[in-house]
Protein backbone atom coordinates (compact mmCIF):
# COMPACT_ATOMS: atom_id res chain seq x y z
CA UNK A 1 0.00 0.00 0.00
CA UNK A 2 1.11 3.37 -0.67
CA UNK A 3 0.95 6.86 0.73
CA UNK A 4 -2.70 8.00 1.39
CA UNK A 5 -4.27 11.11 -0.28
CA UNK A 6 -2.89 14.01 0.98
CA UNK A 7 -5.70 17.17 0.73
CA UNK A 8 -4.49 20.44 1.20
CA UNK A 9 -4.07 21.05 4.62
CA UNK A 10 -5.85 24.37 5.45
CA UNK A 11 -6.15 23.95 9.51
CA UNK A 12 -3.36 25.32 11.47
CA UNK A 13 -1.41 22.46 13.62
CA UNK A 14 -3.02 21.46 17.24
CA UNK A 15 -0.66 22.77 19.91
CA UNK A 16 -1.01 20.29 21.66
CA UNK A 17 0.10 17.98 18.89
CA UNK A 18 3.01 20.13 18.10
CA UNK A 19 3.87 19.44 21.84
CA UNK A 20 3.80 16.16 21.82
CA UNK A 21 5.70 15.87 18.78
CA UNK A 22 8.94 18.19 20.66
CA UNK A 23 8.12 16.17 23.67
CA UNK A 24 9.38 12.67 22.02
CA UNK A 25 11.93 14.14 20.08
CA UNK A 26 13.32 16.01 23.40
CA UNK A 27 13.83 18.71 21.74
CA UNK A 28 14.27 22.32 22.97
CA UNK A 29 10.79 24.59 23.09
CA UNK A 30 12.44 26.49 19.96
CA UNK A 31 12.36 23.74 17.57
CA UNK A 32 8.67 23.59 17.72
CA UNK A 33 9.15 25.98 14.54
CA UNK A 34 10.08 22.65 12.67
CA UNK A 35 6.81 20.71 13.00
CA UNK A 36 5.18 22.21 10.27
CA UNK A 37 2.27 20.48 8.15
CA UNK A 38 4.46 19.01 5.31
CA UNK A 39 7.51 17.90 7.98
CA UNK A 40 8.01 14.64 7.05
CA UNK A 41 8.21 12.49 10.28
CA UNK A 42 11.62 10.57 9.10
CA UNK A 43 13.02 12.76 6.79
CA UNK A 44 12.91 16.66 7.79
CA UNK A 45 12.00 16.10 12.02
CA UNK A 46 14.30 13.35 11.95
CA UNK A 47 12.25 10.79 14.64
CA UNK A 48 13.70 7.63 15.28
CA UNK A 49 11.60 4.17 15.91
CA UNK A 50 11.75 4.96 19.98
CA UNK A 51 10.53 8.34 19.36
CA UNK A 52 7.75 6.97 16.95
CA UNK A 53 6.65 4.63 19.51
CA UNK A 54 6.45 7.06 22.45
CA UNK A 55 4.54 9.58 19.92
CA UNK A 56 2.09 6.56 19.51
CA UNK A 57 1.52 6.12 22.80
CA UNK A 58 0.98 9.41 23.65
CA UNK A 59 -1.47 10.63 20.73
CA UNK A 60 -3.40 7.45 21.96
CA UNK A 61 -3.19 8.47 25.63
CA UNK A 62 -4.20 12.51 24.59
CA UNK A 63 -6.66 11.70 22.04
CA UNK A 64 -7.99 8.53 22.33
CA UNK A 65 -7.92 5.10 20.19
CA UNK A 66 -8.82 6.59 16.90
CA UNK A 67 -5.50 8.46 16.76
CA UNK A 68 -3.83 5.23 16.41
CA UNK A 69 -0.18 6.18 14.35
CA UNK A 70 1.23 2.21 15.06
CA UNK A 71 -2.02 1.50 12.70
CA UNK A 72 -1.25 4.22 10.26
CA UNK A 73 2.46 3.00 10.22
CA UNK A 74 1.62 -0.37 9.48
CA UNK A 75 -0.45 -0.23 6.54
CA UNK A 76 2.36 1.57 4.65
CA UNK A 77 5.66 0.60 2.59
CA UNK A 78 8.38 2.55 2.69
CA UNK A 79 7.71 5.14 0.37
CA UNK A 80 4.91 5.58 2.44
CA UNK A 81 6.53 5.32 5.85
CA UNK A 82 8.95 8.06 4.95
CA UNK A 83 6.11 10.37 3.18
CA UNK A 84 4.54 10.55 6.33
CA UNK A 85 3.72 14.04 7.62
CA UNK A 86 2.91 15.81 10.44
CA UNK A 87 -0.71 16.82 8.79
CA UNK A 88 -1.04 12.97 8.54
CA UNK A 89 -0.88 12.95 12.30
CA UNK A 90 -3.05 15.75 12.51
CA UNK A 91 -5.54 13.93 10.07
CA UNK A 92 -5.51 11.03 12.91
CA UNK A 93 -6.90 13.30 15.70
CA UNK A 94 -10.72 13.58 16.62
CA UNK A 95 -12.79 16.97 15.64
CA UNK A 96 -12.57 19.53 18.41
CA UNK A 97 -16.36 18.28 19.43
CA UNK A 98 -15.14 15.14 20.10
CA UNK A 99 -12.24 15.74 22.66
Amino acid sequence: MSHPERPPSAQPLDPELVALVVEVAGAPPGWARHVTPDARLDGDLLLDEAELAALAERLRERFGPAADLAALRAGLDLAGLEALTVADLQRLLPEDGAR
